[in-house]
């Protein structure tokens, strides 16, 4: 495996990070900026830089590089690989008429199933639901593990790009299917966030629409809660997200919030909140997500056959918010376990796409660092 790795700042020029090499027909994966994304010259000087490369776009809330963090940046990390082969598709989920668990069905499909080890995600993340998302690829492909991330717009919420091989659009879901006999993928996700104040009820609730908590609209209450900070909402929803207790699952599982209605006083989840489950308002502190990010890690190098070489790094926008002017602790903390010569690649994220740990099943995640690390 060789890789490239480029960053372009706002008003700059591309800026070359480590060794330069010459690559042959490689996986570009291109996290960046929305707005930098949006600029189409960008795209025109990729393209002429990787004239036979697999150019894959997502627009972040940040990216992971090497041991930093970027901020309206273009980040470009480009990977040939010697043993391993890839398909990538596409899918905009506007042709499944909004419907995210057919274009999750849908975009997985498209992939060869023959020899395919592992599908790795980059999925528009303002409008999709990234429960009925992932319900929709597992069905699919139920033996084969899935990864990825939920696009992001920093705290703009306004809207979110992907795209293979053409100029970033909204709606569209990429997945990257892996293949080869020597091909090995691990993965984990941890939070850190801590659940307080009393469990409620969710008495109405349809997908990842939220209504009513304990027979009164869930608005209302999650601004009494909040107090002065409600006037921030929905950005200062990411730091107090939800934390959700199944009756069918024994896993709690944490929910961002999106979006709020304030006519039909309602908010808008990332994945779904059950009928019936039981929800309760989290926090956490800086020093609780800089370890847990180290135990993703540990739990990742967990059982490997060999050392990783790429490190796919996906943590929620919430938590880049609590770390603020320490938010490379987190991948300093995952630096310290998988080692310095894994190359290091990832951005911040609306949602994070993985297992539970111990699981193969993938689920949609808020507010955790999820890891992939691959060899070949």
């Amino acid at each position: 495996m060789r890789t490239v790795q480029l960053q372009k700042k706002a008003a700059g020029d591309w800026e070359c990070l480590g060794d330069q090499y010459i690559l042959k027909e490689p996986l570009v994966l291109i996290f960046g900026n929305r707005f930098l994304l949006e600029d189409e010259m960008n795209y025109e000087e990729l393209r002429t830089r990787f004239p036979d490369g697999h150019l894959v776009f997502g627009s972040s809330c940040g990216e992971l590089v090497g041991s930093s963090v970027n901020h309206e940046h273009i980040t470009v990390t480009a990977i040939e690989f010697e043993r391993t082969t890839f398909e990538v598709k596409a899918f905009n989920i506007k042709d499944s008429k909004g419907d995210s668990e057919i274009a999750g069905r849908e975009v997985v499909k498209k992939l060869n199933p023959s020899g395919l080890k592992h599908i790795f995600v980059i999925s528009e993340g303002s409008f999709v639901n990234g429960s009925a998302l992932t319900k929709g690829m597992q069905e699919a492909l139920p033996k084969i593990m899935i990864t990825g991330s939920l696009c992001g717009d920093d705290a703009r919420f306004e809207k979110t790009l992907a795209s293979y091989n053409k100029a970033p659009k909204q709606g569209e879901i990429v997945v990257i299917g892996f293949y080869g006999d020597t091909f090995e993928a691990s993965f984990s996700i941890y939070g850190g966030w801590t659940p307080f104040g009393p469990e409620r009820l969710v008495t109405k609730a349809e997908e990842n629409i939220l209504y009513e908590i304990d027979g009164k609209p869930a608005l209302d209450l999650y601004k009494k809660y909040l107090g002065d900070k409600a006037m921030d909402l929905p950005g200062s929803a990411l730091i107090y997200p939800l934390n959700i207790k199944s009756q069918e699952n024994q896993q709690s599982f944490v929910r961002t919030i999106l979006n709020i209605d304030e006519e039909k006083n309602t908010m808008i989840l990332a994945g779904d909140v059950p009928l019936n489950s039981s929800v309760q308002l989290m926090m956490t502190n800086m020093n609780n997500i800089a370890a847990a990010s180290e135990t993703a890690a540990i739990r990742a190098m967990q059982g490997r056959d060999k050392a990783p070489q790429l490190a796919l790094l996906v943590s929620c926008i919430g938590r880049k918010l609590v770390l603020n002017q320490r938010v490379e602790e987190e991948i300093e903390e995952v630096r310290g376990i998988i080692g310095d010569d894994v190359i290091i690649s990832g951005m911040y994220s609306y949602g994070e796409i993985a297992p539970f740990y111990g699981e193969r099943s993938c689920k949609l995640h808020n507010q955790t660092m999820a890891i992939t690390l691959i060899s070949e």
